[in-house]
This record gives C-alpha cells, sequence and structure tokens, in this order.
C-alpha cells in the first residue's frame, strides 16, 4: 500500500520554530529566503532520504526522530513548499518573506563590472570548480551545525543585499563580510575537508570546505591560503590569512555557508557569544 503524504500543519512548525534550539547543534527553524527550514521528518532506524527542489537535504537525530535540515534559495518565493521525504512523500512547510536591503559598491578596475571575452571565459571554467565544490554530497552523520567564528572583527549584516556595483545591479550578496586587516589569520568553524583552492576572478584566493550531506563553508579574497585541497581540518585550524584579492573594496573576508548547495545567512549558524 502507498503510504499517505505526511503533512505539517501551521502549529507543528510553530513548535518546531520553538524547539529547535534545544537541540543545542541545530540552527533555528527560519524558513525564509536565504534562511533554513528545520522539519521533523519522523522516526525511523536509519536517516531517510530527503530531497528539496531535487537537491538532497541534509538530516540530523534527534533521539529516535529525524530531522531535515533545508536551505532555502534567496530567489525562492514565499509561501507554500515541500519537501520529499523517502517513503512517506512530500512534507509542507510554509517560507515567510523577509527585506533585504540595498548596497552600492565603487570598484575601481572595472574589468570586475564590466569583464572582457576572455575574463568571461575564465569566471565560466571556475565557476564550474566552485559549483562542484559547493554541491559536494559526503554521505557521513552531521550532528553539530553550529559554526565558531572565522575570524574576529565587525560582522556586517551584508547576507541578501541587492548589489550595485558602480551602479550596476548584480546578484544579491550570498555570504557574510568580517572585517580584518591583512594578514589576520583565518580558522577553520568546524572541522571538514578541504574540496578547493584557488585564485579566481571575482573571488580571489578562496577555500571551500565540506563539513558532510551537502553542508559548506567558503572563504575568499584571502591574501595567503595555508591548506590543500583533500587536507583534513579541526575546529581552529588555520585555513589562511585575510586579504584584498579579487573583486573587493578593502580587505575582509567573505565568508559563506551553504545547504543542499544554496546559499544561506551565516548568522543563523554562527554560535553567540558568550
Amino acid at each position: 500500500m502507498k503510504p499517505k503524504p505526511v503533512k505539517l500543519g501551521a502549529t507543528l512548525l510553530a513548535i518546531l520554530s520553538v524547539a529547535a534550539p534545544a537541540f543545542g547543534a541545530l540552527p533555528e527553524h527560519s524558513p525564509r529566503p536565504g534562511g533554513i527550514a528545520v522539519i521533523d521528518v519522523g522516526a525511523a532506524e536509519s536517516p531517510p532520504a530527503v530531497e528539496y527542489r531535487g537537491r538532497r537535504v541534509l538530516v540530523a537525530q534527534d533521539g529516535n526522530r529525524w530531522l531535515a535540515v533545508v536551505g532555502i534559495p534567496l530567489n525562492a518565493e514565499t509561501g507554500p513548499a515541500a519537501i520529499e521525504v523517502e517513503g512517506a512523500g512530500p512534507v509542507d512547510f510554509e517560507i515567510v518573506p523577509h527585506a533585504y536591503r540595498e548596497q552600492r559598491l565603487t570598484v575601481k578596475n572595472q574589468s570586475f563590472v564590466t569583464p572582457d571575452q576572455e575574463q568571461l571565459d575564465r569566471i565560466g571554467r571556475e565557476r564550474g570548480i566552485i559549483n562542484a565544490a559547493l554541491n559536494a554530497w559526503r554521505n557521513v552523520a552531521v550532528s553539530d551545525l553550529s559554526l565558531s567564528s572565522p575570524v574576529e572583527g565587525p560582522r556586517s549584516s551584508s547576507f541578501g543585499l541587492r548589489r550595485f556595483f558602480n551602479e550596476q545591479p548584480r546578484s544579491p550578496h550570498k555570504g557574510m563580510d568580517i572585517a580584518a586587516s591583512t594578514g589576520t589569520a583565518i580558522v577553520a568553524p568546524i572541522s571538514g575537508i578541504v574540496t578547493a583552492t584557488g585564485d579566481y576572478f571575482f573571488n580571489g584566493k578562496t577555500v571551500i570546505v565540506d563539513h558532510g550531506q551537502g553542508f559548506v563553508t567558503m572563504y575568499c579574497h584571502l591574501s595567503e591560503i595555508g591548506v590543500e585541497k583533500g587536507q583534513t581540518v579541526s575546529e581552529g585550524e588555520t585555513l589562511g590569512k585575510v586579504g584584498a584579492t579579487g573583486r573587493v573594496t578593502g580587505p575582509h573576508l567573505h565568508f559563506g555557508t551553504y545547504l543542499n548547495g544554496t546559499a544561506i545567512d551565516p548568522a543563523l549558524l554562527l554560535r553567540k557569544p558568550n
């Protein structure tokens, strides 16, 4: 007999949004564009396969139940949405509205605003490398999604900003900018495996780290890279140093966090200061 689809009502979702912090290592239920939905997908002896928009989703265990931790794209429409749970069918949730600001930046090197064909070809090659790392899936247990800060410094609320470079509109900002001087050490906020390093056109010197089940972090505009592809890193281990490489207006760290290949607001994962 075909199992009936599981439906989560507004009451249960409200309970989850309150209960999520009690799990400690999982983020709060914040189902907005650029946010995270934490959804109870039932009890099972082994983790169920869960997909959202055709992409595999991280699942974490809480007692005898499993929770799907879903990254929601910045371009997602608000309103009803659903994940697909293996053996159970669709599980509904609601994406709520969230307003992001605009940001206007002046870049001295015009090629970072209107690249020529040779630069466009380079950007395309680099995008393939970056996308492969951001969409990697390593099927390991993940129980902790809380992150220490990769570098000390003022954190901007720049995630999701609709950006204009030299008055030309570009895609929304998909990370958090942390101000720090050139040469400041950047450390791994949680353990993982380095899946890509390189000096890219827009991102400058970059490190990408895989933490399992599509949970990925990215570090851009470095002055120095201190790790190699394939290297296992522990929390607190140096990844590189802050710089101003790539398309920047000054030295800082661009810190990106990803779930199911989707950029999500790093502020939702960073541990609160004591």
